[in-house]
């Protein structure tokens, strides 16, 4: 069966109208703002979901000796860094 010239370019035009009325996933307006710069992805509520379980680990402020102790590794580390780079 032999197509004719029209129904050459007619067939893939279809095509791509259908295929675009398929469309993709839709996409969902999260109600929150994103102040560093990132991307949010959103879901459907409605769409079931995996459960996770969550560790129940109670959190705890650091103490002050640990803060000091962080800080001096910091400093100690911004120091040994200054000085490899004035070598």
């Amino acid at each position: 069966m032999r197509m004719t010239h029209l129904a050459r370019t007619i067939l893939p035009l279809a095509a791509a109208v259908v295929l675009t009325g398929c469309g993709g996933e839709p996409e969902y307006e999260a109600d929150a703002e994103d102040l560093s710069g990132g991307e949010f992805t959103t879901r459907d509520p409605d769409e079931p979901a995996v459960d996770v379980d969550l560790p129940e680990t109670p959190m705890t402020n650091a103490s002050q000796e640990e803060i000091e102790a962080a800080r001096a590794e910091e400093e100690a580390e911004a120091e040994g860094a200054a000085m490899d780079a004035a070598e």
